[in-house]
């Protein structure tokens, strides 16, 4: 590993979808980086294999937060749909502006706005305007829903796969976590070019469910179906594998934006900041079939007899 340089780089969420490949991309660019992880195991072990420094600590501790923050210079907030965000960014944004960090790159969504009804993306909103109020050189990214939603909201019934969802006729492009990796190292690298910068990160291909479950089919060769619920139903059956009320309030919302059309577009972001070629629905079906061998974490396996009103 070329060690050329002495900066340093705090990842949070590194274990996560877009923060373990930022640890190490910018590992093997010969960076330091401090990979802060909510608990040790297996994911934070392999990092530290790699040669990152893992911090264990809570985003939502102060004084963890600013502990992480001594010597670093560029930064990755990454906060799960989680309450407390609001708090998390101002624990995070004074910590890194007491450290002197000069940089921050933060993972919002494409639904925040002013306007949005889900709480988690008003939220993140709000964040984004926060983190713009420091002194730090500060880019905002606000990916579609991740390709990895093909594998949480997976039905596989052993000679097919059901995705239900609350998406009607809507469109998006898919974007890989890991392709999103691939932008957050580059601008934590070079951060002065996005300052300020709001940017959507999409896949290559826009799709509706439909085409998602066909490009799904032709690669794992079973039959695969797009079964459209409604959003009453899909956050009863949310309710129902007991996910927490602030994820069903924000999930329900957010599938009404898709179906107006919030998550739709493409552009070549990945390709321009990340140099890399973002994966197609089926290339990540192809690098994640044995995700495709069990129930996704978030399946609803059957419609509830009754849809409560959310």
């Amino acid at each position: 590993m070329n060690t050329q340089n002495d900066r340093l780089f705090l990842i949070t969420g590194a274990t996560g979808n877009t923060g373990d490949t930022t640890v190490r991309l910018l590992l093997q660019q010969g960076h330091r980086v401090r990979a802060f992880v909510h608990r040790s195991d297996a994911r934070s072990e392999s990092l530290s294999a790699a040669g990152a420094e893992i911090v264990v600590g809570d985003l939502l501790d102060f004084h963890a937060v600013s502990s992480a923050m001594r010597g670093v210079t560029g930064a990755y907030f990454c906060y799960p749909i989680n309450p407390g965000l609001l708090d998390a960014t101002v624990i995070f944004a004074q910590a890194a502006s007491e450290a002197g960090v000069k940089a921050v790159v933060n993972m919002s969504q494409i639904s925040a706005r002013r306007e949005a009804n889900s709480d988690a993306a008003r939220q993140h909103w709000l964040g984004e305007r926060l983190l713009d109020r420091t002194a730090m050189q500060t880019t905002h990214l606000r990916p579609t829903f991740f390709a990895e939603w093909l594998t949480w909201y997976w039905n596989y019934r052993g000679d097919e796969g059901v995705l239900r969802l609350p998406l009607g006729n809507g469109r998006h492009a898919p974007i890989a976590g890991k392709d999103q990796s691939y932008v957050i190292a580059a601008i934590l690298e070079n951060p002065e070019p996005h300052d300020r910068q709001i940017y959507p990160l999409h896949g290559p291909v826009e799709m509706d469910y439909y085409a998602i479950a066909s490009a799904i089919s032709q690669t794992l060769g079973i039959p695969v179906r797009y079964e459209p619920l409604d959003v009453a139903t899909f956050a009863q059956g949310l309710n129902a594998k007991g996910f927490p009320s602030h994820l069903v309030q924000h999930l329900s919302n957010v599938a009404v934006d898709y179906q107006n059309g919030i998550f739709a577009g493409t552009n070549n972001f990945v390709e321009v900041i990340g140099n890399r070629t973002p994966m197609t629905v089926e290339d990540y079906v192809n690098a994640n079939k044995e995700a495709f061998t069990k129930d996704g974490p978030y399946a609803i396996t059957s419609a509830p007899v009754h849809a409560l009103p959310i």
